[in-house]
């Protein structure tokens, strides 16, 4: 099974690429979208759809998994973050991708065991969970990773999609 796991965002999206097999997880591919501050967020948005449908396009991932937003103090950032979010639902959407939701919490449960795990715990498990000589940079692709991951150890698939 190949996953796609995706750290969402307006400024750099994270992805990360996983083949499962069986009770082993390989990184395929690792990276961020990025778009340009300076540009009009329809553009953002289209860069970000675009981008998408490539990676979708070249790994043909049978499932997506998507980090739930969460807003803390600033929802103006927020907002952008969720139209990013959006784009991004429906370019699997399109391609009929079953999408899966996890929480930051759930994240970090499932590769840590202590959902208030730091940063640096985190990268710690997707560089030795993935047999990975270094931490994935920028930390949006090692998000991506995580997320994608917490998928693998899952038994979501069985429960169905959003």
């Amino acid at each position: 099974m190949i996953i796609l796991g995706i750290d969402p965002g307006y400024g750099l999206v994270g992805f990360g690429i996983l083949e499962k097999n069986g009770g082993n997880i390989k990184a395929l591919d690792f990276g961020c979208i990025s778009t340009d501050k300076g540009e009009k967020l329809t553009k953002r948005l289209e860069i970000i759809s675009n981008c998408m449908h490539e990676i979708i396009d070249k790994w043909h991932p049978d499932e997506m998994a998507i980090e739930k937003l969460f807003f803390n103090k600033n929802i103006t950032t927020g907002i952008p973050v969720a139209q990013a979010r959006g784009v991004i639902l429906v370019a699997a959407q399109e391609r009929g991708i079953p999408i899966f939701e996890y929480t930051p919490s759930n994240i970090k449960m499932a590769l840590t065991g202590m959902g208030k795990a730091d940063k640096k715990q985190m990268q710690f498990m997707v560089k030795t969970l993935l047999g990975l000589q270094e931490v994935p940079k920028p930390d949006d692709a090692a998000d991506a990773l995580a997320v994608a991951i917490c998928h693998s150890q899952t038994n979501q698939s069985m429960m169905g999609s959003i």
